[in-house]
């Protein structure tokens, strides 16, 4: 996300693949979507951000064993909010579920992943210098 301007409030703005083969998966987009794909240390991983028609719009990177060996590889779409820490709050109280609360992410923002009540996952974010 290190050149990704700021999103509009309740946009998406970031589509990401924790996967369990890096090198597959980078060849296989690369070779199916044309995408071009930069080295980023954004995330303190080996990231790799997407870079579609000149725009960063999303990453990919190796999954390690802290998610679990069962976990299969995956998509997360992320939603931009003003305050992720306020957004968070409410989910409980609109029959939500806060699966990783507020997280910082060195030099990006702060994000948290969420489940709505029909069981579907989401990151929300803030982006650096987005707060209000």
């Amino acid at each position: 996300m290190s050149e990704h301007k700021i999103p509009a409030a309740g946009s998406f703005c970031w589509n990401e693949l924790a996967t369990k083969d890096l090198d597959a998966a980078r060849r296989f987009y690369t070779e199916l979507l044309g995408w071009q794909l930069r080295r980023s240390d954004a995330a303190g991983v080996d990231y790799h951000e997407i870079v579609a028609g000149g725009e960063h719009v999303g990453g990919l990177y190796q999954m390690g064993p802290e998610c679990g060996g069962d976990m299969p590889s995956h998509w997360m779409a992320y939603v931009a909010v003003e305050d992720v820490d306020e957004r968070a709050a409410r989910v409980e109280g609109l029959g939500g579920k806060v699966c990783v609360p507020p997280t910082d992410i060195p030099n990006v923002g702060r994000f948290c992943v969420v489940t709505d009540p029909s069981g579907a996952t989401l990151s929300l974010i803030t982006m650096k210098g987005a707060a209000s």
